[in-house]
């Protein structure tokens, strides 16, 4: 169900920036969409943390020992575009 908000979260994201972006609209709906969109961006950076930290975790090297894999943009993609 997380996976849920996450794209949810990321969508809603989406919109807002693109909304920003056409630079149309008056400054207080401007800054309340600017407020939602920074409340999103923690919660997805936090979320996209979460899954780093349990794939370093499931990946372990030789020994037991667990090795820092970097996560790439590609990787994260997948990840978020399960369902």
């Amino acid at each position: 169900m997380s996976e849920k908000k996450f794209e949810k979260a990321l969508e809603r994201l989406k919109v807002i920036v693109s909304n920003l972006e056409k630079g149309d609209l008056a400054l207080e709906e401007s800054l309340q969409l600017f407020e939602e969109g920074v409340n999103l961006s923690r919660y997805c950076s936090e979320r996209l943390g979460d899954a780093e930290r349990r794939i370093e975790v499931l990946v372990k090297g030789e020994g037991e020992v667990i090795t820092s894999v970097p996560l790439e943009e590609e990787t994260v993609e997948d990840l978020t575009s399960e369902e």
